[in-house]
């Protein structure tokens, strides 16, 4: 029956695109021209999308099907009018959608992700696979784009339409069925397109794993030209590629599965095939990224596993499926356990979840541990784009803790460079005889942990230490508190007992000095008040006149900082001031008998291992005359 509206004959109404379509159509065609096969890929793609989410909205309401239920993609070509058409039969938009999902791109992070592009075409088409916006790529080969489309349900059907550059019309028309129907007007110099040899090995090479059936018309020479039959031809093999043996898959294929569940335009780094049976059956197909997504760190946004259950689609995003941080794992899984008309609510308390949420963790672990073991540099590529996002998993995952932890990797004082190789294994196997505990440092970057004074009787000792500066270094410090036996210990929280490390010599020396400095540890704590807790000599420091530590109980200054900077109320903490008696600089304090000068010295002595910390002055000004006075 023909569906038509009140208002056909009213003219075209002209939109202007949102700012960001335009920089978007801009980049889209300049860095993906290169590669123009996509387009019809990545058209395909969101064909099949919308003929799922007719059959996820239709397990609610079958009429919406119209007495179609028989679901298919037709893409054809018209070499007179130059033109190559992708249609479906799935759940077609409203006016209002076209609006939103085609005039305007409302969607978070659309600001991060014009911020991140580069002016490199390789790193741009990567970035603008990822922000899932396919379809403008149809203006890579076509300088004028039709789009009609009629929503499932509904009466009235759009005709959408624009040439690529500032603006679009859109109008009321007529369309039977129901669906997306895309008509590409192609440019000049793409006439290859129109050849039925060509669609189809495209369709081949990047959409054989779609699960619709896509079809064209069949061909056959007649007098030295190509023409249409009234015969279709399914193109692709229109299973579901995750259900098929594994052994009958090509890597290839692979691939190319990966880029349509991801919409990513770069191959996957590693992925994980598997068919689980017993108590619950399901087949989950998940991949690992080669690269992050922009907005990998917004937690809120929804990510990662499309929801099959016997074969048919439920949902988009089921982060219930994958924890937080797995959040950049993309792929499906396909249950045959849980009921068609499952939601987010019942995902959130279901058992047979649960154990897909714990099988897939544990397969994805796995293939990390079996890249870290024998494709070291893929391991590298991965944890450099997603070892922050990892370190998460400790603290959130407490059944797998241990085996995120040996997955971790940092910088260390071995290599001495920024590069996080240094696995808690690797540690413990070059950790000294008489080593206990593992020792590590953080800071807010690489250079601060590095040239941290704290450091120094490490050094001189040759004992490792792990240097950690990324942020989320202190939240995962807060659970990770042992390894393989061995404690983890900050070199700037509490007082150093480096045990058997150091030598009865070493110690009695340190008692001497330490006695012997009671009276000027008096003097300076006396001077500086409340900024400490307490002043005391120190057995870290070799190089350095002070630093600064934490009791064992309170915050880390770095992680005090951080929270801070966050706006987070922290607990009042004072630090330890602790002062090294055979430097120079503290001889020249404990030979002051000027109570001005030796009160400058002492709260210059302070400040300057505040500022070694990372600390920030209260009392910049104040610091700088000081050093002005002591100098001149």
């Amino acid at each position: 029956m023909a569906k038509q509206t009140a208002n056909n004959s009213a003219a075209p109404e002209k939109m202007a695109f949102q700012a960001e379509v335009k920089q978007l159509l801009q980049l889209m065609i300049h860095s993906l021209y290169s590669n123009k096969e996509i387009v019809l890929r990545e058209l395909i793609s969101n064909a099949s999308d919308a003929a799922d989410k007719l059959r996820f909205e239709a397990l609610a309401d079958g009429a919406l099907y119209e007495d179609d239920s028989e679901l298919k993609i037709r893409v054809a070509f018209d070499k007179e009018a130059r033109t190559v058409s992708i249609s479906d039969n799935g759940i077609g938009m409203s006016r209002d959608e076209v609006i939103a999902n085609i005039g305007t791109i409302a969607k978070s992070g659309t600001k991060e992700f014009f911020n991140a592009l580069t002016g490199d075409q390789a790193k741009d088409a990567n970035l603008i696979g990822q922000f899932g916006v396919g379809f403008y790529s149809s203006f890579i080969i076509a300088d004028k784009v039709t789009l009609i489309t009629r929503r499932a349900g509904a009466t009235d059907a759009v005709r959408w339409q624009s040439s690529g550059e500032g603006d679009y019309t859109l109008e009321a028309a007529e369309k039977a069925a129901r669906g997306t129907e895309i008509i590409l007007h192609l440019r000049d110099g793409e006439d290859e397109f129109l050849s039925d040899w060509k669609l189809k090995t495209i369709i081949r090479k990047y959409s054989d794993h779609i699960t619709l059936p896509i079809v064209m018309k069949k061909s056959e020479w007649k007098e030295g030209a190509e023409v249409a039959t009234d015969d279709d031809e399914t193109v692709n093999r229109a299973s579901a590629l995750w259900a098929r043996n594994k052994n009958d898959i090509s890597e290839d294929e692979y691939k190319e599965f990966y880029k349509h569940v991801s919409h990513d335009f770069e191959a996957p780094l590693a992925w994980s095939h598997s068919r689980v049976e017993g108590n619950q059956e399901y087949i989950s197909l998940l991949y690992i990224p080669t690269k992050a997504p922009f907005d990998l760190y917004d937690r809120e946004r929804r990510h990662g596993i499309k929801l099959y259950v016997k074969r048919v689609f439920i949902m988009e995003d089921a982060e219930k499926l994958m924890p937080q941080y797995l959040r950049f794992v993309r792929g499906v899984i396909d249950s045959a356990d849980l009921p068609l008309n499952v939601s987010r609510e019942i995902l959130q308390s279901s058992r047979d979840v649960d154990a897909i949420k714990a099988g897939s963790t544990k397969k994805i672990l796995s293939l990390l541990e079996d890249l870290a073991e024998n494709k070291t540099e893929d391991y590298a590529t991965f944890y450099k784009e997603f070892g922050r996002v990892l370190k998460e998993g400790v603290g959130e995952d407490f059944a797998n803790k241990d085996k995120i932890a040996s997955l971790l990797r940092f910088a260390s004082t071995h290599a001495d460079t920024d590069a996080q190789v240094v696995s808690l294994k690797d540690y413990i196997a070059r950790m000294q005889p008489e080593q206990e505990v593992i020792y590590y440092i953080t800071a807010d970057s690489f250079a601060a942990a590095q040239h941290s004074p704290h450091l120094e009787i490490f050094r001189k000792k040759g004992i490792e230490v792990l240097l950690m500066s990324d942020r989320v270094d202190e939240w995962l410090l807060g659970s990770l508190t042992d390894f393989e036996g061995k404690k983890l210990q900050s070199i700037a929280k509490g007082d150093l007992d480096l045990g058997k490390l150091e030598s009865d010599t070493e110690k009695e020396i340190h008692k001497k000095i330490e006695d012997e400095a009671k009276s000027l540890l008096e003097r300076i704590k006396k001077t500086l008040g409340d900024q400490v807790k307490d002043v005391r000599v120190t057995h870290r420091l070799t190089d350095s006149p002070a630093c600064l530590i934490s009791d064992a109980e309170d915050l880390s200054g770095n992680l005090a900082r951080m929270l801070k900077a966050a706006g987070q109320n922290t607990p009042e903490t004072k630090p330890i001031l602790e002062i090294n008696p055979t430097h120079k600089l503290v001889k020249r304090l404990e030979a002051e008998t000027s109570e001005a000068v030796f009160s400058d010295l002492s709260l210059v002595l302070f400040d300057q291992a505040l500022l070694a910390e990372g600390g920030v002055l209260n009392d910049p000004a104040s610091f700088v005359k000081r050093m002005n006075s002591l100098i001149s």
